[in-house]
C-alpha cells in the first residue's frame, strides 16, 4: 500500500472514533486484529493491556465512549510507510488534563491488523 492510502485509513479512523461510530471504526480492522493500550492494562488488568478481535475491541471502546462522553482525539501528526502508520494525537476529555498519545497502526491489505498505544 502507498503511504497516502495508509494515511487515508488513519484519517477514517480518527473520523469514526471522534464521531463514536463504533461499527465504522471496527470495520477498519481485521476480525482477529490485536490492540494494546496501557489504559487497558490499568482498567482491565486481566488483559495485560492486550485485546484480540473486533468483539473485544467493541467492548473496550463502547465502555470508553459510555464512561467518557466528551472523549475526542486531536491529530497532531501522521507518518506512514508501506505497512504502518505512526500517529500522534492529544486525548481530550472534559475535566481531565490533556494527554499526548502516540499510536502505531499496522495495516495489511487495507485492514488494521495491530494497533499499539503509547502514553504516560
Amino acid at each position: 500500500m502507498t503511504p497516502e492510502s495508509l494515511q487515508s485509513i488513519a484519517f477514517r479512523w480518527f473520523e469514526a472514533f471522534n464521531a463514536k461510530q463504533l461499527d465504522k471504526l471496527l470495520s477498519l480492522y481485521e476480525s482477529d486484529a490485536a490492540h494494546y493500550s496501557p489504559k487497558l492494562k490499568i482498567r482491565q488488568p486481566e488483559t495485560n493491556g492486550l485485546v484480540i478481535g473486533v468483539d473485544a475491541m467493541r467492548v473496550w471502546w463502547q465502555d470508553a465512549f459510555d464512561k467518557l462522553p466528551t472523549l475526542k482525539y486531536e491529530l497532531k501528526s501522521l507518518t506512514a510507510n508501506s505497512d504502518r502508520v505512526f500517529m500522534e494525537y492529544v486525548r481530550n476529555v472534559e475535566g481531565e488534563e490533556d494527554m499526548l498519545v502516540a499510536e502505531v497502526l499496522e495495516i495489511r491489505e487495507g485492514k488494521i491488523t495491530k494497533s499499539r498505544v503509547y502514553h504516560g
